[in-house]
């Protein structure tokens, strides 16, 4: 039977793109300073955003302003497309209920862009802009 599962590399990936989305997008974000922000290690945080750049989610300049930026906009990135780059298929093989709690969570997932994180946390917060 599948198993419905999220590991930790998701939601810390969601926070740190979310953290890079809320960055000035034209210039790189070093890995540490997102890690920092957002207190995940940065040696995890390194190892989720090798498999995103490699997936063309990201994209990485070296040097001394190296850093990350997306390589597509924050609002074409799904949060279903970051788990299953992570965790693998999201609920593919479930029966049951369990499909049915799966499609569910899917539809949630993949009408969910990395843009509308953002916007729920800004607007959760109560700030209409944020400066860094």
């Amino acid at each position: 039977m599948a198993v419905l599962s999220i590991t930790s590399k998701s939601p810390y990936a969601l926070q740190a793109l979310t953290e890079l989305a809320r960055s000035d997008g034209d210039a790189p974000v070093p890995i540490a300073e997102l890690a920092r922000r957002r207190a995940i290690p940065v040696q995890f945080l390194e190892q989720l955003f090798a498999i995103l750049r490699r997936a063309g989610l990201l994209r990485s300049q070296r040097g001394v302003k190296g850093g990350y930026l997306f390589a597509r906009l924050p609002r074409e990135i799904t949060v279903l497309e970051v788990v299953e780059l992570l965790d693998g298929p999201f609920g593919r093989d479930a029966v049951g209920i369990f499909a049915e709690a799966a499609a569910a969570a899917r539809a949630v997932l993949e009408s969910t862009t990395i843009q509308d994180v953002v916007d729920r946390e800004v607007r959760d917060a109560g700030v209409a802009m944020y400066y860094i």
